[in-house]
Order: C-alpha cells, then sequence, then structure tokens
C-alpha cells in the first residue's frame, strides 16, 4: 500500500508482539528497519523473518537507560550511514495494580519505561531528524491513556503522559518538518502484555481479554497487525496533514 524505499525506521520494543508486527509491516514497504529490545534472542528471530540485504539491524538495549540509547543511536547511524526518518516508541511494560496494590518499585518502573523511554529516544534521535530535514514520531499510547481504567494505576499514567508528549512534540517539532502521533491500542490479543495481563487478572478473579470481546463493538479482540496497519498510515504522506493526534485502534470500544 505504501513505498518506503530508501527510508530508515527505529522501532523499539519490536522483538516480538506489536512492535514485531510494525517491522515486519515497515520492512515489507520496503523500509530498513532497526530493530531495538532487551531481548536479544527474540531480536534475532525477528531480524531472521526480516527480508534479507535491505539494511536491517538489531540493537540490544533498555529504552529506559539514556547512555544505552545513545550508544544504540550511535551504532545504528553508523550501520546507515544516515538519521532514521521514523522513530517508532512502541516499548513498554504493563501491571495490573491500584493504588492499594501498586508498589512504588512497580510505578516507577512503568514511568522510567513507558514514559522515560519515550523521552530517551526522542532526545537523543530528534536533534539528527531536524538536522536531516524532517522525519515521523509515532509514539504507542492506549485507550488507557484517554480513560482512567481500573487496577491500572502505573500504566494509565504512563499512557496520558505520553498523549502530552505527543501533543507537545508535534507543537514544537513541526516547524522542523517533523510530524509526532499517536496510536491509542485496544485490547491486542497475541502480545506478551496481554498474557501477562490475562495471568494477573485470573490471580485477581477477573474476566481474561477473551471472556470480555463481546463488550467490543467489532465483536473481536484487536492483533499486532491492526496496529502495525495505523502505524503504516501515520507515517505515511497519506497522512501528512496530520500531527499531534492520538488515533483510537479499539474495535470501537473508545470513540474519543
Amino acid at each position: 500500500m505504501y513505498n518506503y524505499a530508501g527510508k530508515r525506521a527505529i522501532v523499539t520494543g519490536a522483538a516480538h508482539g506489536i512492535g514485531k508486527a510494525i517491522a515486519m509491516r515497515l520492512a515489507g514497504e520496503g523500509c530498513a528497519v532497526a530493530l531495538w529490545d532487551v531481548n536479544q534472542s527474540a531480536l534475532q528471530s525477528t531480524l531472521a523473518e526480516l527480508k534479507e540485504g535491505s539494511g536491517h539491524t538489531t540493537q540490544v538495549v533498555d529504552v529506559s537507560d539514556l547512555d544505552a540509547v545513545r550508544a544504540a543511536s550511535a551504532a545504528t547511524t553508523q550501520a546507515w550511514g544516515a538519521a532514521p526518518d521514523v522513530l517508532v516508541n512502541n516499548a513498554g511494560i504493563g501491571r495490573l495494580a491500584s493504588i492499594l496494590d501498586v508498589t512504588p518499585a512497580d510505578f516507577d518502573r512503568t514511568m522510567e519505561v513507558n514514559v522515560g523511554g519515550t523521552f530517551n529516544c526522542c532526545h537523543v534521535l530528534v536533534p539528527a531528524m531536524r538536522d536531516a530535514g524532517g522525519g515521523n514520531i509515532v509514539n504507542m499510547a492506549s485507550w488507557f491513556g484517554k480513560s482512567g481504567r481500573p487496577n491500572s494505576l502505573a500504566y494509565c499514567a504512563s499512557k496520558f503522559a505520553i498523549i502530552g508528549m505527543t501533543q507537545s512534540m508535534a507543537i514544537d517539532l513541526a516547524a522542523h518538518r517533523i510530524r509526532v502521533n499517536a496510536v491509542c491500542p485496544g485490547t491486542i490479543d497475541n502480545t506478551e502484555m496481554r498474557k501477562q495481563a490475562d495471568e494477573t487478572a485470573a490471580a485477581l478473579g477477573l474476566p481474561s481479554a477473551a471472556e470480555r470481546q463481546h463488550l467490543i463493538p467489532l465483536q473481536r479482540l484487536g492483533q499486532p497487525e491492526d496496529i502495525a496497519r495505523a502505524v503504516a498510515f501515520l507515517i505515511s504522506d497519506e497522512a501528512s496533514y496530520m500531527t499531534g493526534q492520538s488515533i483510537n485502534v479499539t474495535g470501537g470500544l473508545w470513540m474519543n
């Protein structure tokens, strides 16, 4: 549908789930993709599935570590000989817990990865994108970033923050021809986060995502590929007049 030949994209959290689907979609459109993740073995497995000889590369990096992000950026830029055209801030974690149950350590770690990781990657990579003449950033938010949800204090806080960051960066970077948008997934199946959430829900006596899918107007759980399609659109010229937006991909579960 799109042609990204000659484009270069960094995708964080790219080893599995939504990040992997995004990397596969962009690579399938001709984009050279840098896969960033903390899981080295899964990174190599994903890399093996991408088209060979297209400039794809990997970096083992914890995005919550600013020095690690700087090192990964330098290595990726050296491999390509150029700055990225696209940054997809997908890496994230989520744990079910209310204010009564969440530990300070879990709250801090969620914010470090989800918010701090997004900040770190933008802080390091945006100057190079600016100097290269522009680019696209897509941040992974959530419908939990638009409506407070039960047992999700830290996750909601982090995703609300990402939507705010997206809007602020969109204003600040528009003059530099850098568009910044966010995608807000709904209930997405076949991800590590979904698996962990269902396990926690079961321990709390709560229904699984599959048991709640009848509440979704489209009557199905989302798939990682649904999110990848939205990302592919947002970085395309078809979305050239869109910036600062947080696009719901929820099957109609959330519409605001």
